[in-house]
């Protein structure tokens, strides 16, 4: 989808299955005429992705946990179509897992709702010429869990293979029959691992390792 002539307002469309919410943004951003046009309001992800086709919006404001189709799946299937919007969460949710889903399902932004009047405005229009707004303590997340995951690319593909299944709970005799290499081998590579993730044990190696998500990583590689 091109950008909207700068000229005139972008067309919004609201998805969010509380009526509280619905009316009160709703009520925002008719206030605001020169900057957006609310064009539909649904309910739940189902009537999004219709409202989508019939109102061909510049941007959906997404809520996330919804009724019928989530918000996570509802944007999946709204960027299947031909000339999509942008689509931008507008949540409650600020964790890690709730970013990292709805990012990977296409939106283009991550809003909170407790964001300003003006923060919200600016978002759609940064949205709609091609920008990625996140509100800053979404961002403060994600850059907090790039650096985090960064000694985890730094591992070898052995050592990530040993740290998964110490994350686990695979003995270190189990591990080295698994991967066909000696205890002292395994015992080697858990040495170099601790050092480093700056763990000081096998316990705490454990907990990084699946705090980073490599245990899930591991076990969508086998079942693949």
């Amino acid at each position: 989808m091109h950008p909207p002539d700068p000229g005139r307002p972008v067309r919004v469309l609201l998805a969010d299955d509380h009526e509280i919410v619905r009316i009160g943004i709703g009520k925002m951003l008719e206030n605001r005429p020169d900057a957006v046009e609310l064009v539909g309001v649904a309910r739940d992800g189902a009537e999004a992705v219709a409202m989508c086709a019939e109102h061909a919006p510049d941007v959906v404001l997404m809520d996330l946990e919804m009724p019928v189709i989530g918000g996570v799946e509802a944007t999946r299937r709204i960027l299947a179509g031909e000339g999509a919007p942008r689509v931008v969460v507008l949540t409650s949710f600020a964790d890690r897992e709730h970013i990292a889903d709805a990012l990977d399902s296409g939106a283009v932004g991550y809003l909170l709702k407790d964001s300003s009047p003006d923060e919200l405005v600016s978002g759609i229009r940064a949205a709609a010429a091609g920008e990625s707004p996140l509100t800053p303590r979404v961002a403060v997340t994600l850059v907090r869990d790039l650096r985090a995951a960064a000694p985890a690319r730094d591992l070898s593909d052995r050592e990530r293979e040993v740290l998964a299944l110490v994350g686990a709970g695979v003995p270190n005799k189990q591990i080295a029959l698994r991967l066909g290499i000696s205890p002292k081998t395994v015992k080697s590579h858990l040495s170099h691992i601790f050092r480093h993730i700056g763990v000081r044990d096998r316990l705490e190696a454990a907990m990084w390792a699946r705090r980073h998500g490599l245990v899930e990583d591991a076990e969508g590689r086998r079942q693949s």
